[in-house]
């Protein structure tokens, strides 16, 4: 049996690497001229560094070892494992760089004692004569609960930023279900907010290790380890796939120029794309799916590196900041007091975040005027300039980060529904932005299609 996925990022290179193990013949093609997607390691200034995802969960919720783990395992990674030095961030308010405050789910609260000045909050009172926060099957955008529950200041100067952080969107507008799912599980249960967060932290496996992890070296190698054991697989670099028509009981799959075009036969397609190009493809295949699939909105980035000489930082992970405090920044990663292995001698590593879901304006500037802007503000969150980098590198992921509406594992449920047996979904548009997340989301997508095709 053939089977063509589509899209080299690290859904497209994980459907292809459950494939290969179950004894599939695989032709991946990717448009770009690389493979990993936004898993992206340059060198800056001697070393390593990341222009887009720097790190991974190591855990699931249920508290076993993440996709993202299994996958380093698996290509033999592990030894390479590395966790931060430090994992305390900070939030940008009212001039000055305050903790995160203790207890919150992605920046919504479970104690309102310990917001500690960083946000007033309203007084939270039973929901409507006691009865859960939502219905059973019930999403809603989590600022619009937090406001409704716990007031603007919680919403805008913590849930904001944290989940603006993830995927630049704004909290008004993203899912509840998708975004926080065990938060939406006990706000099915309990009548306040608040006790909501509470019971959603007291469900957590316990656990003292750490929660994030990465790659000496750049989640690069990871990219890499993967491609290295796809041994047999047609791999087609810089190839745009144009359609995907039936042929008899399988598949035909057009790739490269109009002027050029090449037919792929296969008896099935993983389709692990951004969600427009999928909807286009879908188009003939399943127009309903289509439909579904092109609702789905993405925000734009630009990642902007700076290499400073050695300058002293707070003991921080980094720092985010509300988009109600007026910077362009909207947070910073300090790499080399993250993660002792990127420090280097002379030199201190950052990397800033710019651009908004709904006010991407600032993206509109040139490569020197972003290195400008990102140098200048952050010297002005810092307190005090900064000197001038030693190298720069500014890293646009235009249209990257999927915004989840309320509603969007409907959607998805239904977009999946309605295409045939042989043809999956896989990737951040369906099943969330974090490097486990699409890991599995190729897995399961490779298993629907063998499922399909001995049905």
């Amino acid at each position: 049996m053939r089977i063509v996925v589509v899209g080299g990022g690290i859904s497209g290179l994980a459907a292809a690497q459950r494939l290969v193990e179950r004894g599939a013949e695989v032709v991946l093609v990717e448009q770009g001229s690389r493979l990993g997607g936004k898993l992206h390691t340059t060198e800056i200034a001697g070393g390593p560094v990341e222009l887009g995802a720097e790190a991974f969960a190591v855990r699931d919720p249920q508290g076993n070892p993440s996709a993202a783990i299994e996958l380093v395992n698996a290509v033999g990674l592990a030894d390479s494992l590395v966790y931060p030095a430090i994992g305390k961030a900070a939030l940008a308010v009212d001039g000055q760089l305050r903790p995160m405050p203790a207890g919150t789910l992605m920046g919504v609260p479970g104690d309102l004692d310990a917001l500690d000045g960083v946000a007033a909050a309203a007084p939270e009172r039973d929901h409507d004569g006691g009865r859960p926060l939502l219905g059973p099957e019930e999403d809603t955008g989590v600022g619009v609960l937090v406001r409704r529950r716990l007031g603007d200041e919680v919403a805008d100067r913590l849930v904001d930023p944290m989940l603006g952080g993830v995927y630049a969107g704004r909290a008004d507008h993203l899912s509840l279900a998708v975004t926080m799912p065990a938060l939406a599980a006990t706000a099915r249960r309990e009548h306040t907010l608040v006790g909501a967060v509470r019971a959603a932290l007291a469900a957590r496996p316990a656990s003292s290790g750490p929660i994030f992890g990465t790659i000496v070296g750049g989640v690069g190698r990871l990219v890499s380890a993967v491609a290295d054991r796809l041994g047999g697989v047609d791999l087609r670099l810089g190839l745009p796939v144009r359609s995907i028509t039936p042929a008899g009981a399988g598949w035909q799959v057009t790739v490269g120029s109009t002027r050029d075009p090449e037919t792929i036969a296969c008896d099935a397609v993983v389709l692990a794309t951004p969600a427009t190009p999928a909807a286009r493809l879908l188009a003939e295949v399943a127009p309903g799916a289509s439909t579904l699939v092109g609702t789905l909105d993405y925000a734009s980035v630009a990642l902007v590196t700076l290499a400073l000489p050695e300058v002293e930082l707070p003991e921080l992970s980094g720092l985010l900041v509300p988009a109600t405090e007026g910077y362009a920044v909207k947070a910073a990663t300090f790499f080399d007091r993250k993660w002792a292995h990127m420090r280097r001698p002379g030199v201190t590593l950052v990397r800033t975040s710019l651009g908004r879901y709904g006010d991407e304006r600032v993206l509109q500037r040139s490569d020197p005027e972003l290195v400008d802007l990102a140098h200048a503000e952050l010297g002005q969150l810092l307190g005090r300039p900064l000197p001038a980098p030693i190298e720069s590198r500014v890293q646009r992921w235009g249209g990257a980060l999927p915004q989840y509406a309320p509603g969007h594992l409907e959607r998805v449920a239904s977009a999946r529904a309605s295409v045939p047996a042989t043809v999956a979904l896989a990737g951040a548009a369906y099943d969330g932005v974090g490097i486990p997340a699409c890991v599995r989301s190729g897995w399961v997508a490779a298993d629907r299609v063998l499922e399909g095709l001995t049905s």
